[in-house]
C-alpha cells in the first residue's frame, strides 16, 4: 500500500491549517515517493510552517479615533473606561485601526471591544461581534394603518424571551437559507435546528418592536431590533474555539477575546460564508414578523429597509471592519444596502433615519443607539438607593412609579407581563447628547424620524422562571 501524507496527518501532528498546507503536502509526498520515511516527509512539511509567533504591539502604535465627549461625571468615568479597554485591544498584532462612537460603553474586562467600538483588522475576530451576531434594525411602512392596531398586531405574532417557538408554532426560513445552513460545517449541526426553532423570535434585553409615525409623512411604521438568536450564538461559540486554536500558536500573548481567524485560511473562508448565512437568516427573521403583522391586519407594506450594527464588514482595502454596536455609514456596505440606516435611542425618543457620511475618523461608521453609562445591575442598584428600597429590592409600587415617569405617554408593553426597568430610558445615555455628538463629529445626517407611539420588549421574563417558582 502506497503511503500518502494527508492534511489530517499534518493537523494530527499539531500543525495549524493554512494555505501553506498545499506546498507542505506536495513536499512531504515527494519525499515518500522517493522512498523517504514518514518522519522525513513530516520534517519536510514542517519547513513550510509559518514562522515565529506574533508579539503584542506596544502602546500607542495604533491611533484610536475618538468620537465621544463626556457631558458629566458619570460619562467621564465611562469614557475613561472605554479608552482604557481600546488602548489594550489595539495591541493585538493584526489590528490596523480603531474608532470609538458617541454611544460607547465597556462590555467586559479591559481589552474587550466596547459596545460602540469599531476595529479594522487583517483577520476575523469572533469576539468582536460577540454572540449576538448581526444585531440589527428593520423598518416597514404601513400606510393608512392606526399605530395602536399595528402594535396590537405585532404583539399577537411576535415572540420575546428565552428559547424559540414551541413545536406546532414554528416557522421555517427560506429554503435557500436552510440549504446554506446545511452546506456550511459551522452551521449544519445544532445551528440548523435552532435556525427553525428560533425563527420569528426577538430575544430579550434591549431588543424591541417599536411602532410610531414618520415625521415626514405621518405614515405608521414598525421598527424591530434583534440579532441572530441561537444560530448566531452557536456560530460564535465555534468561531471562538477555532480562533483560539490559532491564537495559541500564532500569538499566545493576545487576549482570548481578541483571538482571530487568519484571512488566508480555509477556516476563515468558511466562517465568512457562515456569517453571511446568519446575516440572511436575521434579515428574514425581521421581515417575517413584519409580514405576519401585515397579514394580521390585512395590510400592505409600502416600503422597508434594514441594517445590522453588530457585524463584520470587508472593504476594498482587504481589511475586516468589526462594528460592535456601530452602524455602517460607508457606501455599499452590503449588496442589499440602501443609502439610509436606522439609529434607535430609547423607547420614549424618536428613532433616527440617517444617511451615513463615511467619516474617516469614524472608519466609516456611526453610532447604533444611546448606549449606557452603567451596567444593568449597577443601574438597578442606583434606582434602589434612590427609592430607598430594602434588601429585597424595588417594590411593585416603585416599579410602577418608575414606569409611569420614564414611559409617560408611551404604550410601553412587556411580553412577559413584567416591566424590566433596566431597559427604560433612564438606563441609557442622554439621547439629546448622543444626537448632538453625531452631528458634532459628522458621523451621519439625520434625514427623518419615527415618532414613538408604543414599544414591546421582553420585560423581566425571569421573574416567574421555573427555578424561581420552585425556590419560592
Amino acid at each position: 500500500m502506497v503511503k500518502v501524507v494527508s492534511g489530517q496527518d499534518l493537523i494530527d501532528a499539531g500543525m495549524l491549517q493554512g494555505k501553506w498546507f498545499r506546498p507542505a503536502l506536495d513536499a512531504a509526498n515527494k519525499v515518500l515517493s522517493e522512498n523517504g520515511s514518514m518522519d522525513e516527509a513530516m520534517a519536510a512539511a514542517r519547513t513550510f510552517q509559518p514562522g515565529p509567533t506574533l508579539a503584542l504591539r506596544t502602546s500607542g502604535d495604533i491611533e484610536i479615533y475618538s468620537n465621544i465627549r463626556a457631558e458629566n461625571t458619570c460619562e467621564q468615568d465611562n469614557v475613561e473606561k472605554v479608552n482604557a479597554t481600546m488602548r489594550e485591544l489595539v495591541r493585538t498584532p493584526v489590528i490596523r485601526a480603531a474608532a470609538i462612537m458617541p454611544d460607547a460603553c465597556p462590555a467586559g474586562p479591559v481589552g474587550t471591544i466596547p459596545v460602540g467600538g469599531v476595529v479594522a483588522s487583517e483577520g476575523i475576530h469572533p469576539g468582536m461581534h460577540s454572540a449576538d451576531i448581526c444585531c440589527s434594525m428593520a423598518i416597514s411602512i404601513f400606510p393608512s394603518v392606526d399605530p395602536k392596531s399595528l402594535l396590537d398586531a405585532v404583539h399577537a405574532v411576535t415572540h420575546f424571551g428565552p428559547g424559540g417557538r414551541p413545536r406546532g408554532a414554528q416557522i421555517k426560513p427560506s429554503e435557500a437559507t436552510l440549504s446554506a445552513f446545511q452546506q456550511n460545517p459551522y452551521l449544519k449541526d445544532g445551528a440548523f435546528s435552532a435556525g427553525i426553532e428560533h425563527f420569528g423570535t426577538q430575544g430579550d434585553g434591549n431588543h424591541f418592536a417599536y411602532v410610531g409615525t414618520m415625521k415626514s409623512t405621518g405614515e405608521t411604521a414598525l421598527v424591530t431590533h434583534h440579532g441572530s438568536r441561537a444560530p448566531g450564538a452557536r456560530l460564535y461559540d465555534r468561531g471562538m474555539k477555532v480562533a483560539n486554536r490559532f491564537r495559541e500558536q500564532i500569538s499566545p500573548e493576545t487576549l482570548r477575546d481578541n483571538a482571530w481567524i487568519p484571512s488566508d485560511t480555509e477556516e476563515a473562508e468558511l466562517y465568512w460564508a457562515a456569517l453571511q448565512t446568519v446575516r440572511q437568516w436575521t434579515k428574514e427573521n425581521h421581515y417575517v414578523i413584519h409580514d405576519m403583522a401585515a397579514e394580521n391586519l390585512s395590510a400592505k407594506v409600502a416600503d422597508r429597509f434594514w441594517n445590522e450594527h453588530n457585524f463584520v464588514f470587508r472593504k476594498s482595502d482587504g481589511l475586516f471592519y468589526h462594528g460592535k454596536g456601530a452602524t455602517p455609514a460607508f457606501d455599499k456596505w452590503a449588496a442589499d444596502a440602501t443609502d439610509l440606516t436606522i439609529i434607535p435611542l430609547n423607547m420614549a425618543e424618536p428613532i433616527l433615519i440617517v444617511r451615513g457620511s463615511n467619516a474617516a475618523h469614524g472608519l466609516g461608521f456611526s453610532p447604533h443607539g444611546a448606549g449606557r453609562n452603567f451596567s444593568r445591575s449597577a443601574h438597578l442598584r442606583r434606582l434602589a438607593e434612590e427609592y430607598g428600597a430594602d434588601s429585597r429590592g424595588l417594590s411593585p409600587n416603585n416599579i410602577a412609579d418608575i414606569l409611569a415617569k420614564e414611559a409617560a405617554g408611551i404604550d410601553a408593553r412587556f411580553f412577559s407581563g413584567f416591566a424590566d426597568i433596566s431597559e427604560l430610558p433612564g438606563a441609557y445615555k442622554s439621547a439629546a447628547n448622543v444626537r448632538a455628538q453625531i452631528e458634532q463629529y459628522g458621523l451621519a445626517e439625520v434625514v427623518d424620524e419615527v415618532i414613538p407611539y408604543g414599544n414591546i420588549m421582553a420585560g423581566d421574563w425571569q421573574k416567574n422562571a421555573p427555578w424561581r417558582k420552585k425556590r419560592r
